[in-house]
């Protein structure tokens, strides 16, 4: 045995000396690491590709559709609202009707956008379709022919849009 072997069992190899680096490494290693001094593993996050607007439209349901047909209806009925005269003694609470009815389908249209992103977004699109039929849907027809035969499902068609706002809450 050589000095170079001598001096290496004395530092590295024997039992006491190998324990007590051992040992000093292990402690080495939780201070640094409860101190937060070692970098943390980089994490690879996986990016998935861009999914187009039209499969992200038509796989939201209908409510997207539905928003479509409304607004498009609700352009029409603004529309043919707007250049219709009122001849008789009611036309300014006609046409307040009508622009309030007008309002109203334009908004909850919009509503209809973020539908889906709601946890049950059957829930609250059926009381908001039922809305905008019923509490739109009269107003309208009472502003284009004065009859206010069906002016007792306005305010159910108004808790409908109520409650399909609140379904958008659940």
């Amino acid at each position: 045995m050589g000095f170079q072997d001598a001096l290496n069992y004395v530092l590295f190899t024997n039992p006491i000396s190998s324990n007590t680096l051992h040992m000093g490494k292990s402690v080495t290693n939780g201070v640094i690491d409860y101190l937060g001094l070692r970098p943390k593993p980089v994490e690879t996050v996986k990016i998935l590709p861009p999914e187009p607007l039209w499969q992200m439209a038509h796989s939201t349901g209908p409510f997207i559709r539905i928003a479509a047909l409304s607004g498009a209806a609700a352009v029409v009925l603004g529309a043919y609202g707007s250049h219709k005269t009122y001849k008789n003694e009611n036309g300014h609470e006609l046409r307040r009707v009508f622009e309030t009815a007008s309002r109203y389908h334009f908004i909850h249209t919009l509503a209809f956008i973020g539908m889906p992103m709601s946890r049950m977004p059957l829930v609250a699109g059926t009381f908001m379709t039922s809305g905008i039929i019923l509490f739109c849907g009269t107003c309208y027809y009472y502003a284009f022919t004065g009859d206010k035969s069906y002016s007792k499902l306005t305010p159910i068609g108004g808790t409908c849009l109520i409650f399909g706002w609140l379904g958008m809450i659940l």
